[in-house]
């Protein structure tokens, strides 16, 4: 399987620290935010990520990131030339994607719990069809809403409805057969202009193809959308690795734990980050 990460947009909420920099590059804490939607991918056992982003902001994810041979993965790139939506991410990406399963996980969706990579192998194993998430929330009206019955089929996707069918949002975190690249390109326009996720995953439910996985009680899906809601994911991601001792989105670390690199490549990784707590972090891992 192979993974995109949606990285566009212009975060006009986050004006002016967004003017000049992709929200994606912005730090939560001690690390730029799309460690995390990338460490997710890592969790899932997926090697190959395509970045798609926009003309002007592709190029600072290349020089962050690489081609991705020190974390034992392969990254490339793709520019989205407008805001199109984000299930023109399959199109952009079909060469990248060709016959394989594909994720996609948006730039700015951080999530933390326990269990949560055997929840994401189980998504990434499924040979048919398409997987979605549901996250409990206090208000359901704000967001994409899921129902489903007790097998973990969904029943219906609702977009702010006023009288929502279930509390569990959807996040953005998506898991498809090849068939997405094709019911992607065949899918219309909304009034807004945009080829829309939610249609891409109402026609999976049309074929009886479209499953839920849902995060339980004490799982975090953390918003980045404002100054504030950054503010605290950075105190929560703070306050986690302060406690335990353990890195949140370490992605050098899920690397070195999925046997991508050994003991010389994490130690060359931690090298380069001079004497950062994140490097002594690393070489911690290796004396233990």
């Amino acid at each position: 399987m192979k993974a995109i990460i949606l990285s566009g947009g212009t975060a006009t909420r986050l004006f002016p620290s967004t003017l000049a920099i992709s929200k994606q590059i912005l730090p939560v804490y001690d690390k730029p935010m799309i460690y995390y939607p990338l460490s997710t991918l890592m969790l899932a056992g997926i090697r190959e990520v395509l970045i798609i982003s926009t003309p002007r902001d592709i190029g600072p994810f290349e020089e962050l990131l690489g081609d991705g041979k020190a974390l034992g993965m392969s990254f490339s790139y793709a520019v989205q030339e407008k805001p199109r939506g984000l299930a023109d991410a399959f199109i952009v990406g079909q060469d990248f994607i060709g016959g394989d399963r594909v994720a996609m996980i948006l730039g700015d969706n951080m999530f933390y719990g326990q269990g949560f990579s055997a929840m994401l192998k189980k998504a990434a194993e499924r040979e048919e069809g398409a997987t979605i998430f549901g996250y409990p929330v206090k208000d359901p009206r704000a967001y994409g809403v899921v129902e489903f019955d007790t097998e973990g089929n969904v029943l219906s996707i609702e977009e702010k409805p006023e009288q929502p069918k279930s509390r569990y949002a959807v996040p953005g975190l998506y898991f498809y057969d090849n068939d997405v690249v094709e019911i992607a390109k065949k899918t219309q326009p909304s009034a807004r202009g945009e080829i829309e996720i939610t249609s891409v995953n109402n026609e999976y439910l049309r074929r009886g193809k479209l499953k839920v996985e849902l995060f339980g009680r004490g799982f975090a899906w953390l918003d980045t959308g404002n100054p504030a809601d950054l503010l605290n994911a950075a105190n929560f991601i703070e306050t986690v690795q302060t406690r335990q001792g353990m890195y949140v989105a370490c992605i050098e670390e899920i690397a070195f734990n999925n046997g991508w690199i050994d003991k010389e490549g994490l130690l060359k990784q931690a090298e380069a980050l001079g004497k950062t707590d994140y490097a002594g972090y690393l070489r911690s891992l290796v004396r233990e």
